[in-house]
């Protein structure tokens, strides 16, 4: 069996959020726990994954420099210990910021190249919403991206990965990556590929694939709540026919920005006011899009919260909002607790007082009025069924369900509920043209209108 090493660092990185990831926000997989993350039947594919570490946290803010160099620093040491390797099967995300550290994706692929050295096959993997560089294209010779948004076929990706790692080591074409920056940055909710133009765009990948001499054509968004220099949108290519890589990475980037125009969320928005407004007489569904945290939103503002106060509505939970001075209030039997912006990210301070309140581990679950709302200890999204079946919530009982998320995730969007997508204030606001924009590349449509400045890597 062919040796390979198997990790990765998994987050994105909102800029405009004022928290830093610290070393406790991430979960770190190791052993047979990493090789069962992967989803891989490697033996079918003659690997023997040795597992090194997965650190993956909810998006955030930047990661802090010592947690990041920490992480490089461990890696490598245990590359160096556990080798040597044939190969490497990366599973990363791609959009990490840190401070003062422009590329930290490219940074740490490239201590895995030097680490593994030159002869060794390595094969990334990254979310669609990754940013992608010389440095990361360089250090690599197999990338496969997601092609879902919402990610469902996270496994699929992987599998592509580890095949074509496999070809490679087995006595095939060694493979190299290709990219186009394409001069463009939209949320990930304005590029579903649940909705036209993405769903045509990713389905036409799969025709890449077949081309001779193309192994895996991909299609990276990049990520817009990062201002970075590397924030792009791309076209990615694996290839053994390094000419026809570029004309693949040219066709997938003509053609994503030939739609730019076309790309729009895959659900009804509005501002709060009016979404809530919207929200009468059935169940629906309301997305807080701009503080959510599985996007790198800080989860702790009480918009949506205040502006149900006042509009006097039944029926509704609250999904929920990070306060840990309130939760430890609400443990300690208070009843009374202000909520809203108590992690930094802003916003309007709300007082609740319960009429009841239900501890389930770091969530409380509050009866206020006739409206229920869940504060928790720590940043957390509630963007699952078995979420809600935690806190013994039933979600038949609820007239308006509120969660802090953009696009909803499958089994969320199928419950038989309209839905709606508030434009709200946050670290990761829909409203991108009016983000700060001071080191992203210019011009980068729709900052800058329509100038193109092509680029060929």
């Amino acid at each position: 069996m062919t040796r390979i090493a198997l990790g990765g660092l998994h987050t994105e990185c909102s800029t405009y959020s004022p928290l830093l990831q610290r070393a406790e926000d991430f979960d770190r997989l190791e052993g047979d726990a990493l090789v069962a993350m992967a989803n891989v039947d490697f033996a079918a594919v003659g690997l023997d994954p040795v597992p090194i570490f997965h650190d993956r946290s909810i998006p955030g803010g930047p990661v802090a420099p010592d947690v990041f160099a920490a992480q490089r620093a461990a890696f490598v040491d245990r590359l160096r210990a556990e080798g040597p390797f044939d190969g490497a099967l990366m599973l990363m995300h791609g959009a990490m910021a840190v401070p003062d550290v422009p590329d930290p994706e490219g940074v740490f692929l490239c201590d895995v190249r030097a680490a593994l050295g030159p002869d060794a096959v390595i094969a990334a993997t990254y979310d669609l919403h990754g940013q992608m560089t010389d440095a990361v294209a360089g250090a690599l010779d197999i990338f496969a991206a997601y092609r879902t948004a919402p990610h469902i076929d996270v496994a699929e990706t992987t599998m592509r990965a580890a095949r074509m790692l496999a070809a490679a080591l087995h006595g095939g074409p060694r493979p190299s990556v290709h990219w186009r920056p394409i001069p463009l940055l939209v949320s990930g909710e304005m590029s579903a590929t649940t909705a036209e133009p993405c769903r045509s765009l990713y389905a036409a990948l799969a025709d890449h694939d077949g081309t001779l001499g193309v192994e895996d054509a991909n299609l990276t968004i990049g990520y817009v709540w990062a201002d970075v220099m590397r924030a792009t949108a791309a076209a990615v290519v694996t290839a053994t026919d390094p000419d026809a890589g570029r004309r693949a990475c040219d066709a997938i980037a003509d053609a994503y920005w030939t739609a730019r125009h076309d790309l729009t969320f895959d659900m009804d928005a509005a501002p709060l006011g009016d979404a809530l407004a919207m929200t009468g007489g059935e169940p629906w569904i309301l997305a807080d899009s701009g503080d959510n945290p599985t996007a790198g939103g800080v989860g702790d503002r009480a918009d949506a919260l205040a502006a149900l106060l006042e509009s006097g509505r039944d029926g509704a939970l609250v999904a929920g909002i990070a306060d840990p001075a309130a939760h430890a209030l609400l443990a300690a039997g208070e009843q009374t607790v202000s909520l809203g912006g108590g992690l930094g990210g802003g916003g309007p301070r709300v007082a609740v007082e319960a009429d009841a309140v239900d501890m389930r581990g770091d969530c409380a679950v509050v009866a206020a009025g006739g409206i229920r709302i869940v504060v928790t200890a720590r940043r957390r999204p509630f963007h699952r069924i078995a979420d809600f079946d935690a806190l013994g919530i039933d979600l038949a009982d609820v007239d308006l369900l509120i969660v802090k998320s953009g696009y909803l995730v499958p089994e969320i969007a199928a419950l038989p509920r309209r839905r709606v997508m508030a434009l709200t204030s946050g670290a990761v606001s829909q409203d991108v043209a009016a983000l700060e924009n001071r080191h992203r590349p210019r011009p980068t449509w729709p900052f800058d209108g329509d100038d193109r400045k092509d680029a060929e890597v």
